[in-house]
């Protein structure tokens, strides 16, 4: 029985990443989401709601938040070829949000790539909250949209596909979970808490962040790998 060349065997299989890869790519949205850096915010925004309904507008930010990464996913690249942009452009500028993200967190400040506080503060009072700041750009903003982006491209096939929406999904239950849980959450972790997560958050970033800018600099600059 004949057996195909090993090189030839390799090609035709799909190119997916290493299960480390995956795993690392859900680290990163894990930490570039930070549902506990929203926690304060959505509270405020949903004071005088009853439970019903704050966990009915959970489930609303949970859910554009799925959409709209989702949609990024599965668009990102068609994106890029429309703007002209390359990917390793695309590394650099998304690596440089998240490095301002990162330190912002390491701070215990506002971060205003996700939504300034004259946002945060027109929103209060309308319905809608739970999309608009909550959702975007508080939770799917720029770092996450990019990170989402830059991930699809590092496989391809169906089972990579398959297992990056399953990541995005599975993340977008947990964060529905913690922000309808989100009084006791925060009555129980306290402002200092709170603020001690987001600077192991934004540590974690920081790496992910200089990780993501070398890559796109190698691709750009190939004479910096020596």
């Amino acid at each position: 029985m004949l057996s195909l060349p090993a090189a030839q065997t390799k090609a035709t299989s799909p190119p997916v990443e290493h299960w480390t890869e995956y795993t690392r790519f859900f680290t990163a949205l894990l930490v570039i989401l930070d549902p506990f850096a929203a926690l304060p915010i959505f509270l405020t925004l949903t004071q005088g709601y009853s439970r019903t309904a704050r966990s009915q507008a959970a489930f609303v930010a949970a859910s554009a938040v799925a959409a709209v990464l989702v949609l990024a996913a599965l668009a990102g690249e068609s994106l890029l070829h429309a703007m002209g942009t390359s990917l390793a452009s695309f590394r650099v500028g998304g690596g440089i949000v998240l490095l301002i993200m990162a330190l912002a967190m390491l701070r215990g400040e506002q971060d205003q790539v996700r939504a300034t506080a004259t946002e945060t503060i027109e929103a209060e009072g309308k319905d809608a909250i739970a999309v608009v700041p909550v959702a975007i750009p508080l939770l799917a903003g720029p770092g996450a949209l990019s990170t989402v982006v830059i991930e699809m491209h590092r496989g391809s096939g169906l089972y990579h596909v398959a297992i990056v929406l399953a990541v995005i999904l599975v993340l977008c239950i947990a964060l529905w979970f913690i922000l309808r849980l989100a009084e006791p959450i925060g009555a129980r972790l306290g402002p200092i808490g709170l603020n001690i997560i987001n600077r192991l958050f934004g540590l974690v970033l920081t790496a992910i962040a200089v990780e993501i800018m070398a890559n796109g600099l190698l691709e750009l600059f190939p004479v910096l790998s020596g």
